[in-house]
């Protein structure tokens, strides 16, 4: 009997050994993975895998290392660890395989991958992106929309969802809902290569349909089109145009650009809450209008206007940074809201 409890116990103590070396061996390859140094990040991963072949942990980790390095198939190996271990990391062994294929230009299977995924992972809104992002791709906008929409209704903190559905309402002519998409992306990631992007297209869009003749600088021209019967907000484009007109009466001569872009957003996001349509459902009626809506009622519009646009306005972090006051109302406003 004492015999069996001594091996019982070295067995237990070279497991507890095995998972410790693991760990420290797992956390030194986090640790050069995120320097950017993935081949190193690879090598000790290797290490790791040599104690345990079959860890989920250590396969995902290296998988992970292998995307980022570019080696697609490698990638996809030891992600299949993973999905055939059936226990731990199985959602981002999928991500992470989806957007393998998708790389390796299988992009249908990847899709069929991500489908497959949603059914044990339903409303997770990374699997609705990577799907929605290989639909994108491929030009079929309307996929795209619809996973991306409900990405987005099953977490409304994924700036990227809301990057790409502004994207697709752009390609779609959807002037409107691409600005509320943008602002909310911007709102969720205000200050990165991609938000100087959002901030510009925002730009664009407002200024769109709208021209000044040279030789008559007094005379706007406004271009509109009939919206498609298909898109509800197709009455509000006009509005835009209207705002965007509105910089050149003798009320607003004196007024700056940062000033004026508060007024029209202002009025953009009033006008859209005033126009709530109660028997509608969807992310607009749901999530964009109310928040914007409450926002523009609010007094914290100048420090939401040079929050997001401080990506491409050199002013913005001048204002926030003597203007304290105003962006921690703000900050506390977002708290309560």
């Amino acid at each position: 009997m004492k015999r069996i409890i001594l091996l019982l116990f070295f067995l237990s103590y070279n497991i507890n050994y095995s998972q410790d070396n693991i760990n420290a061996l797992v956390e030194s390859g986090i640790g050069f993975h995120d320097k950017g140094n993935f081949e190193k990040a690879i090598e000790t991963y290797q290490k790791a895998l040599d104690i345990d072949s079959k860890s989920s942990l250590v396969n995902y980790e290296i998988a992970l290392s292998y995307f980022y390095n570019k080696d697609f198939k490698n990638a996809i190996k030891h992600c299949d660890i993973v999905l055939n271990n059936k226990d731990q990391y199985i959602k981002e062994a999928y991500v992470t395989k989806g957007s393998s294929l998708d790389n390796l230009g299988n992009t249908k299977a990847s899709i069929k991958l991500f489908k497959k995924a949603i059914k044990t992972f339903d409303n997770d809104v990374m699997l609705y992106y990577n799907l929605a992002l290989n639909y994108y791709k491929l030009q079929d906008f309307e996929n795209a929309e619809n996973y991306v929409t409900k990405g987005i209704a099953s977490n409304s903190n994924h700036s990227s969802s809301h990057l790409i559905l502004a994207y697709i309402n752009y390609n779609n002519n959807k002037r409107t809902q691409s600005l509320l998409n943008l602002h909310y992306f911007l709102f969720l990631e205000p200050n990165s290569r991609r938000s100087a992007e959002a901030g510009k297209l925002i730009q664009e869009i407002m200024r769109s349909n709208v021209s000044q003749d040279p030789n008559k600088p007094n005379t706007i021209n406004l271009t509109w089109s009939v919206p498609d019967k298909d898109n509800e907000f197709g009455s509000t484009e006009l509005m835009l145009s209207m705002l965007e007109a509105s910089k050149t009466l003798k009320e607003n001569i004196d007024k700056t650009e940062d000033e004026l872009f508060i007024k029209n957003t202002t009025s953009f996001f009033k006008i859209l809450g005033e126009r709530k349509n109660k028997n509608k459902e969807s992310i607009y009626w749901d999530i964009y209008i109310p928040f914007f809506n409450n926002l523009a009622q609010s007094e914290h519009m100048n420090a939401y206007c040079y929050f997001v646009m401080q990506a491409i306005n050199p002013y913005s972090k001048a204002w926030m940074e003597v203007n304290t006051d105003q962006v921690d109302a703000f900050d506390l406003w977002l708290q309560k809201n």
